[in-house]
């Protein structure tokens, strides 16, 4: 143990250390510069100790306070408008079938089609909220507004609010995520667009490798094909069901069924009777829907950014029971004489659409979409109102272009044979971007 002390003598004796002071000068600035960092140091871990024991209080309060980060809501803006060149055709409906409700309509040449303002958070570690407002001219429309669980486990979540219904494939989609310019018929027919309602949502996703959901809702019903009956309890049920996984590398799936019920009272519509002049409508009664839907997906080994494929189909059949008003319009040289009496219907319909990326930002498509009016019984009004055996039919031809993730540029053409004895041509020039954060679309 002496070995280094007597080295160290030895050392010294041989190199005698003369006073110098420059070094004195640099090993002073060199403490000095020690003594700085240990104190920054000391400062730094006693904030880590006190922001790591002010997050342990908050995660042991329930009632505290959520914690709001600099990213806390998302916010998003989705500008779409559109030039659509289509026949002067009047008021526009798919023949054999009750005029459906909310719909944004396709107006002739340039036009602002759909603005949506999008905000979305977690709450707090127990729930997550979700607002869009779909800006039209001078009004502000609410299309969904709802918060969902996130910790309820064991694949379980909850949802209440406005919100889309999960029934179906497209029904969640909001427009700027369609692979089209405009909806298909089905969808209209059946819901004017989308089926969304006020209520709650209870969902399970399975803990196993294929995927499989299942859910239940229950709400108001004041939407298509249901009416706001000013009522306790809730006046439309659903249903519904998935299953989906993955073949190999290269290609995906998922099927389902869904059924929709819905009360309606008085709900009003407008058809043409039996001297072309124009009748209101008031139903009320029960509409039941069942859908079944199928998307498959292809891209080379899972990657989706060169080339993808996607075909995706949806039936639907419905059935409609209760009676059925016709107002007098006989004022107007009309039909009708404000008959009430019973009315039945069962139809139903597809659609079918296949989109491919070809390359990078490029993509074709195709649908083809079919209604059957099926049996409709107007009872004592089918002596004013018409029954027709037209089944409404479109082709439609899209081609998009995406500069980036954020904008679409598309161009359409449908040979649309939706309206009893008129076969149009029409052309849709759609412009689709995206401000700020935008969450990924479903599959």
């Amino acid at each position: 143990m002496l070995r280094p002390a007597l080295l160290t003598a030895a050392l010294a004796a041989a190199f005698p250390v003369h006073a110098d002071p420059q070094l004195d000068a640099l090993r002073a600035e060199l403490q000095e510069l020690k003594s700085a960092y240990e104190t920054r140091l000391q400062a730094l871990e006693a904030r880590l100790q006190t922001a790591e024991a002010e997050t342990a209080d908050a995660a042991a309060k329930t009632d505290a306070e959520p914690v709001r980060s600099g990213f806390n809501p998302d916010i998003s803006l989705i500008l779409q408008g559109r030039y659509a060149h289509l026949d002067d055709v009047g008021e526009r409906r798919i023949s054999g079938f009750l005029p459906a409700g909310h719909a944004h309509g396709a107006p002739r040449g340039f036009s602002l089609d759909h603005t949506e303002l999008v905000m979305s958070a977690s709450v707090d570690p127990y729930f997550r909220g979700y607002v869009n407002l779909a800006l039209l001219d001078e009004e502000v429309e609410i299309e969904e507004a709802w918060f969902q669980t996130t910790s309820l486990g064991n694949g379980l979540s909850a949802k209440g609010g406005r919100f889309l219904s999960g029934l179906g494939y497209q029904n969640e989609q909001h427009p700027h995520a369609w692979d089209f310019a405009d909806n298909s018929l089905m969808y209209r027919a059946l819901f004017g667009e989308a089926y969304g309602n006020d209520g709650v949502q209870l969902k399970w996703v399975a803990p196993t490798e294929l995927f499989m959901e299942l859910g239940a809702e229950a709400g108001r019903g004041a939407s298509f094909p249901g009416t706001d009956r000013n009522r306790n309890g809730a006046g439309s049920y659903t249903l519904f069901g998935h299953l989906g996984g993955d073949v190999g590398a290269s290609h995906s799936w998922r099927a389902g069924v869904s059924y929709l019920q819905a009360k309606a009272s008085e709900r009003d519509g407008e058809l043409e009777d039996l001297n072309d002049v124009e009748a209101g409508t008031l139903f009320s009664g029960t509409s039941k829907a069942w859908m079944a839907d199928v998307v498959w997906k292809w891209a080379p080994d899972g990657n989706a950014a060169e080339r993808n494929f996607k075909l995706a189909a949806e039936f639907f059949r419905r059935s409609e029971g209760g009676s059925l008003l016709c107002e007098d319009n006989t004022a107007d040289s009309g039909a009708c004489n404000g008959t009430e009496d019973a009315y039945h219907s069962r139809q139903s319909g597809f659609y079918a659409q296949g989109v491919y990326q070809f390359m990078p930002r490029w993509r074709t498509g195709y649908r083809y979409d079919r209604l059957n009016p099926g049996t409709v019984d107007f009872g004592a009004n089918g002596a004013f109102l018409p029954v027709t055996d037209t089944k409404p039919t479109r082709h439609s031809l899209m081609l998009d272009y995406s500069p980036s993730e954020f904008s679409r540029l598309r161009l359409q053409y449908s040979k649309d044979k939706s309206m009893e004895s008129v076969s149009e041509n029409q052309w849709f020039v759609q412009y689709i971007h995206s401000l700020g954060a935008h969450g990924a679309h479903r599959f």
